[in-house]
């Protein structure tokens, strides 16, 4: 006997004909039909109980996708990433920061002509 094991070879757990008798008759389904801008239909099975969403992530491409053909949402806008800096300079201005800087130069020079270590 070769490899010495004791398993039963040609089977898995949940293998076997067990099929609706085990596991019980399936719930009853509605499937819907849903479109992206790029032209894909994705059709997803929902239980008849739910309430199928106005729109689903495409799975082909991640675009949102709804359920009318004629008119598919379109693609999200993507915005470049912002710096810190450009995030501040949206608050200030150039004056204001020109004035910012020179109170800290101020009080920077203040705090070193006193001997404070700065580092």
């Amino acid at each position: 006997m070769a490899g010495g094991g004791s398993a039963i070879r040609g089977s898995r757990v949940g293998a076997g004909p067990m099929g609706e008798a085990e596991r019980g008759q399936a719930a009853p389904r509605q499937t819907v039909t849903y479109f992206c801008a790029r032209e894909h239909r994705s059709v997803v099975a929902f239980s008849v109980e739910a309430q199928a969403p106005e729109s689903w992530d495409c799975p082909k491409c991640g675009l949102p996708a709804s359920m009318d053909a004629d008119n598919p949402p379109p693609a999200p806008k993507i915005e470049p990433y912002k710096t810190h800096l450009a995030y501040v300079k949206e608050r200030r201005s150039d004056e204001e920061a020109a004035e910012i800087l020179t109170e800290a130069l101020k009080l920077l020079r203040s705090r070193r002509k006193s001997g404070d270590l700065i580092f």
